[in-house]
């Protein structure tokens, strides 16, 4: 982690920045005492080309919960909010895949990443909304995934299940099946490393546990 807030202050609501409903399962298992409130936001994910996998995420986390920010202030509804922001992408090769715009393209990611390794990077920004002070981090977990026939594809693409995922599958569901094995946190798989996130929470005094 890095960018350490100045001072820590009462927080009151945690904002999670994201429409994703995997990420509101996961924030809603570490039963925090503190309300949890859901505010998605429209967000320019363009990214330049020469930012590594880790800039990437980091850069569109702090992108999604700024945006977030901005509305809260909107609203006048800022006070005491520690907002979090939150991006994933798949990396082949050095190239990043993010969500596939239809199936044909599903089919080709999936077809590109059957039988192989491949890295998942997640970024976690949080931004307190008093004051806009930033914390930023990011968790890589590398997967492999089986070998799998053109069919076996595309019977897994006609299930929608990949349409909203980056690099077109989601692990949580019945994407499980087509990974062999990972290496490192399964929950930055799914969106959201929730280690990670319990340390940068425990920076502003808010314990899971």
């Amino acid at each position: 982690m890095r960018d350490k807030p100045l001072r820590n202050e009462a927080i009151s609501e945690l904002v999670l920045a994201s429409s994703s409903p995997r990420r509101k399962e996961l924030v809603a298992m570490l039963d925090l005492s503190l309300p949890v409130y859901i505010l998605s936001t429209d967000t320019d994910e363009t990214v330049e080309a020469d930012w590594t996998p880790s800039e990437v995420v980091e850069k569109l986390s702090l992108r999604k919960a700024n945006a977030a920010l901005k509305l809260l202030q909107q609203k006048q509804e800022h006070e005491s909010s520690l907002i979090i922001g939150a991006d994933t992408i798949v990396v082949l090769d050095g190239e990043v895949l993010g969500k596939p715009v239809d199936d044909m393209e599903a089919m080709t990611m999936l077809g590109r990443l059957q039988g192989r390794s491949h890295q998942v990077y997640t970024g976690i920004a949080c931004v307190l909304s008093s004051s806009g002070e930033a914390i930023i981090s990011h968790r890589m977990t590398k997967v492999k995934m089986k070998a799998l026939s053109s069919d076996q594809i595309a019977r897994y693409v006609a299930t929608g299940e990949p349409r909203d995922k980056a690099g077109a599958y989601g692990i949580q569901g019945l994407g499980s099946i087509l990974v062999d094995e990972i290496d490192g946190c399964y929950f930055n798989v799914v969106g959201l490393p929730l280690s990670l996130l319990s340390d940068m929470l425990g920076t502003y005094d808010i314990s899971v546990f």
